[in-house]
């Protein structure tokens, strides 16, 4: 099968609170972000004087609670602007978000699906989301075969679309949300993905290494992700820069796995004039580097210094140095955008830009004199 369709529903008794500040993101709305607060669950509880189970049980139009409690949880939801779901929708409404990703599995995806979910479920909606493995089905989700009357609201996680399948998706007439990416008629939470790579690669020129290698994405992926190439830009920008000498024998291929990447290092560490240091475009490709040069019965960072990208949780326990982006946020503030739009329509697309942090541990060093 080409698609993998999951169900997600919401659940009583979670509760999360989210700020946006125009300090901490890069702002383009026509209304105001700042300290942009929206009530959850547990608030319309409070104002209402019930529980969180009976709120959720109201809004989405379940039995066993009384007219007058149902009335009075409204009253309380519609004061705090808290968006009314199920029963209390306009007339066609679905009361599901789709997400499309073309990976459920891998961290990064996994990560920003989560936030997105919290979010949602939050706010009582549904999440359908729309995972495929093969370009085929690309086709059919993005002529919307699989997504017209489905969905209220779309969010797109790193996977950019042509501009056939923007117009395609557009015609819907729903919010859409992009993670990873922008697009002038769409909502959009990122990072920089070229300034967070130099931040990486200044780094390493900063202890002292000139013989830098690169850990790529592969270059002939069929999805065409943005971010490979974005942070390969920002690495070699800093290069150029510094006046440091790039030789193609010097980039290796991991796919954003630990596997690829175990074996991609295998590759470079056979080669001439190796690499003191080495940028891997994700966490994952780095401890996978890391693990082949165990194997070699070589040491990071005394025999090659390694920065990774992500902020892995696994990234600490292997006390790599890397680059931090705030990956479940991203999926929040995805879903906290397409809510606010599908309360007021009005309301111009935010395109928000998320920090990145530079994380340095015990993966990377500087070279002493006599070995720059």
């Amino acid at each position: 099968m080409a698609f993998v369709p999951y169900f997600y529903t919401p659940c009583s008794g979670f509760y999360r609170h989210l700020q946006v500040f125009t300090g901490f993101v890069g702002l383009r709305t026509s209304e105001p972000y700042i300290g942009v607060s929206v009530a959850g669950i547990k608030e319309v509880a409070d104002e209402a004087g019930v529980s969180t189970a009976t709120v959720s049980r109201a809004l989405r139009g379940l039995q066993h609670v009384n007219e007058s409690t149902r009335l009075k949880i409204i009253a309380a939801a519609q004061k705090l602007e808290y968006p009314l779901t199920r029963a209390d929708s306009p007339p066609g409404r679905t009361n599901s978000v789709g997400i499309v990703a073309p990976y459920i599995s891998r961290w990064y995806f996994s990560q920003v699906i989560s936030g997105a979910e919290q979010a949602l479920r939050e706010a009582g909606l549904d999440l359908l989301l729309y995972n495929f493995s093969a370009m085929k089905g690309r086709e059919r989700l993005f002529q919307h075969q699989l997504l017209k009357g489905r969905v209220d609201a779309l969010i797109v996680i790193s996977l950019p679309p042509t501009e056939e399948e923007f117009d395609s998706i557009l015609s819907l007439g729903i919010p859409i949300a992009l993670v990873g990416m922008d697009h002038a008629q769409c909502a959009s939470v990122k990072i920089d993905d070229v300034a967070a790579a130099r931040t990486a690669t200044q780094h390493l020129v900063n202890q002292g290494h000139k013989k830098i290698g690169l850990m790529s994405g592969r270059p002939d992926d069929p999805f065409n992700f943005s971010v490979p190439q974005d942070r390969r830009r920002g690495f070699m920008q800093v290069l150029a820069e510094n006046g440091l000498e790039w030789l193609p024998s010097r980039e290796v291929h991991g796919d954003f796995t630990m596997h690829t990447a175990s074996r991609a290092m295998d590759d470079l560490l056979a080669r001439p004039n190796r690499p003191t240091a080495i940028f891997c475009e994700s966490d994952e490709m780095a401890m996978g580097a890391l693990q082949a040069l165990r194997r070699h019965g070589l040491k990071s960072p005394d025999d090659i210094s390694i920065v990774g990208f992500d902020g892995h949780e696994m990234a600490e326990f292997s006390e790599l140095t890397t680059i931090e982006q705030p990956v479940t946020l991203m999926g929040e503030m995805a879903a906290w955008s397409i809510m606010e739009r599908l309360r007021k329509p009005h309301v111009l697309p935010p395109s928000l830009v998320l920090p990145t942090t530079l994380v340095v541990r015990n993966t990377t060093r500087r070279l002493l004199p006599e070995e720059v």
